[in-house]
């Protein structure tokens, strides 16, 4: 993995990928650099607005893409069914379900989930799920899910999914990307029963400047936390640009394993893409079955193909 940048993406000719939040930041790098080797992508994005700019401007960038937009929004199920449900493509080679929100003050979707739990985790089960049959139809397919290193501040509580008896924004969002890694682990370990080659994955940016530090400050008009997160990003954190290659590596790579966890390599914070630490309770068998059970009664969803 030393020194693999965006150059060393396979041809993706042929190949079709949704990607989640892809109207900015790591999401939008993501689905430009898909669309530079080849794929057709699907920016599925909440705001057609923003969504409709993005592909402006990846159009200006790589002006032969293929690139069209989606709307999805996440927080509501209602919407998750119908992007599933027009989808006009038999085939889905790559979803990688980026899109997330951090930190927020409590609320809770259209749904009534805590929204980060509702949005990071049972939002992204929802649509994996409901396209899971174009998937498993689809040879040599891909799943990644965006997860962080700030999953080890904090396991799931399956007895309080949606955080209700002590809210803590920060941890709401380890859980959520905990969650994240669990649905990754449980996935993996589905597919495998079956003998099927969907390879499914996860990754995390490390610290990259997007605009994901500065929602919740902003949200709450904290202008001087939003100012300290908007420093951090200029100084510290590494580009979109970095920080989406080991989403990139993840989604295209040959040598990736199901359940693999990829970062960047120094220190999880920035560098090439490399294999991640990740806590012990992402890799627990029983708690991923827990969390499988749970997101199907709360969702209303199950995946066809993984149950005889």
């Amino acid at each position: 993995m030393s020194g693999w940048n965006a150059q060393d993406i396979p041809d993706q000719s042929g190949r079709t990928a949704v990607v989640t939040g892809a109207n900015s930041g790591l999401g939008y790098v993501t689905a430009r650099e898909l669309a530079r080797s080849g794929a057709r992508v699907v920016l599925a994005c909440r705001s057609e607005a923003r969504g409709n700019e993005a592909i402006d401007r990846l159009m200006a960038e790589v002006p032969d893409a293929i690139a069209e937009f989606g709307r999805l929004d996440l927080s509501d199920l209602g919407s998750v069914r119908e992007f599933a449900a027009t989808w006009p493509y038999e085939r889905i080679d790559l979803l990688v379900n980026n899109a997330g929100v951090m930190a927020l003050p409590y609320g809770t979707t259209a749904d009534g989930f805590e929204t980060q739990f509702g949005v990071n985790h049972l939002g992204h089960f929802a649509l994996t799920g409901l396209l899971f049959p174009a998937l498993l139809g689809t040879p040599g397919a891909r799943i990644v899910n965006l997860s962080s290193t700030a999953h080890a501040l904090g396991n799931i509580d399956i007895h309080d999914l949606n955080s209700e008896r002590n809210y803590r924004p920060w941890t709401a969002y380890a859980r959520s990307k905990t969650a994240n890694l669990l649905f990754t682990h449980e996935l993996a370990r589905k597919l495998a029963a079956i003998g099927s080659d969907v390879v499914v994955a996860a990754a995390h940016p490390g610290y990259a400047a997007t605009n994901l530090q500065t929602a919740a400050p902003k949200m709450q008009g904290r202008k001087g936390a939003e100012r300290f997160m908007e420093i951090g990003n200029r100084y510290f954190a590494q580009s979109a640009e970095a920080g989406a290659l080991p989403t990139l590596y993840a989604a295209t790579a040959p040598d990736v394993r199901p359940d693999a966890f990829i970062g960047p390599s120094f220190l999880g914070w920035r560098g090439s893409p490399a294999k991640s630490w990740r806590a012990s309770w992402t890799l627990n068998d029983r708690a991923g079955e827990l969390l499988w059970s749970a997101s199907e009664e709360l969702t209303g969803v199950t995946y066809d193909g993984l149950k005889a």
